[in-house]
Parts: C-alpha cells; structure tokens; sequence
C-alpha cells in the first residue's frame, strides 16, 4: 500500500503545532516537521506529538524549504500543510481514499488541490483579499518540484484533480500579526522580484495598489464581509503598496 507524509514547515508555532499533528495524523503514515530555528517550544512539542523532526536554516526562500522536505522522507505521496491549517473531515476521508486507491504507476497518479477558507481575527471570510482559494498541496513525492521564494508553486505534468472538503486557514490572530507578516512577505517579494530584473516607479507602486483596492473590494466583493472586510481590502492596499516601494527602494539604492 502507499504511504502518506505530511510536511508541515515551522518556525515559532507553539500555538498551532500540536492541534496541527493531531489533524495531520488522521491520514498521515508518517508528519514531518521542517523547522527553521524556532525558539519557542515547537521542536520539542511537534516531537512530543510524534512527530520527525528535521532542521533546515531558513535562507529566505520557501520553495528551497519544501523541495528539502521532499529529501527528507520515502513515502509514495506527500501532503504540504501550514501549521495554521486544518483539514476537515470530508477532506481527511478523500485523502485516505486517494492513498489507498493509487498503485505505485505513477502513469495513473494525478496531482490534487484542496478548497482553503480563511478564518482571520476570529472571523470566517468570504471574498475580499481572504475569499476562499484551491491550493495544490497533494502530489506523488517523486513527481514535483518547487519554485519561488514566495507565493511559491509547484512544478509538475501530472493531471490536477480537485477534492472534496475543505481546509481550514487560522491565519492572523490580530492586526499586529497581519503587520508582521506583510512586512516580511513584501520583503521578499521585492528582493525576488529585483534579482528576476523587475523594476517599478513611485507612480506604479501607487498604481497598483489602487488596482488591488478595486480588485478585493469590488471585484472580489470584500464589501460583503462587512466593515471587518472593507479594512482588510484598505490594508492590503497598503501591502500591495509596499511591496513596488520596498522594489523601487532596492533599485535605486544599487543605482541599476
């Protein structure tokens, strides 16, 4: 029979680590956890939970992270999880049912994806920056390869199928975590996007996020979600902002 490992990529996620064992290990052979120097109690609790552990220094690139992972088992298949996330049950019972069904001819293996809805500062979103978006996270461990440092995706020639069930993103606890994490992410998006040759001016960078304001308020029906939903498309102006000014920043002061 095939066997499942589930990666979870970790760096400080005390608070998520262990409820996000427990949902992995509901389908899983085998949870592995990639962690990247955490300094809270996550190695210690993911192995309390059974969990193997491996370490890899974190050097700003998330596909390097995950293509790691995939040295770091033999199973036939490999499900990637974020440690915010859970799987619901229907979606645990279609992952069971797709490792024991698919032989190991990887000729009549596909690749899957997964509907994910997000729930941010103790609210279930709809629409806006945070409606909800398939991920492709199940895929035989031989057949994909990751790229991107951030937003990374997945490269392979596989058939894509869509599941059943959903996953559940716990994602931003508060403003201040959603802070945080823009301030990274738009980092490494503009020094991503400065070593692929892309270049932007101050008028672009306003330019697209009031092209992102329109698209996550109106297109995308962030209205909908009420107050809470017209701040979120208001902030990830502000991030979409960012990140062309983090990118102009970068190519003036190396004066290309």
């Amino acid at each position: 029979m095939s066997r499942l490992c589930i990666i979870i990529l970790t760096k400080n996620e005390e608070k998520d680590i262990e409820a996000a064992i427990q949902n992995a290990r509901q389908c899983a052979d085998e949870v592995l956890v990639v962690d990247s120097g955490s300094t809270d109690r996550t190695v210690e609790l993911a192995k309390k939970d059974g969990a193997r552990v491996v370490f890899r220094e974190w050097d700003n690139d998330f596909a390097a992270q995950r293509n790691f992972a995939l040295t770091q088992t033999d199973a036939d298949w490999v499900l990637y999880l974020d440690a915010d996330e859970r799987m619901n049950d229907e979606l645990i019972r279609a992952v069971k049912r797709i490792i024991s069904a698919n032989p190991s001819d990887v000729g009549r293996k596909k690749q899957y994806s997964m509907q994910r809805k997000s729930v941010a500062f103790g609210k279930k979103f709809s629409y806006g920056p945070l409606h909800p978006d398939w991920v492709t996270r199940l895929f035989p461990r031989e057949s994909v390869t990751w790229v991107g440092k951030v937003h990374e995706h997945p490269e392979l020639s596989l058939p894509l199928e869509k599941l059943p069930g959903h996953i559940e993103h716990y994602t931003y606890r508060n403003w201040q975590e959603w802070e945080e994490k823009m301030a990274r992410y738009s980092t490494l998006w503009a020094e991503e996007a400065y070593h692929k040759g892309r270049r932007a001016s101050l008028p672009e960078a306003l330019l697209h996020g009031i092209g992102s304001l329109f698209s996550t308020l109106l297109l995308r029906l962030g209205f909908l979600d009420g107050w809470m939903g017209i701040c979120l498309c208001c902030m990830y102006f502000s991030y979409t902002t960012l990140k062309y000014l983090k990118l102009y920043g970068l190519q003036s002061n190396r004066k290309d």
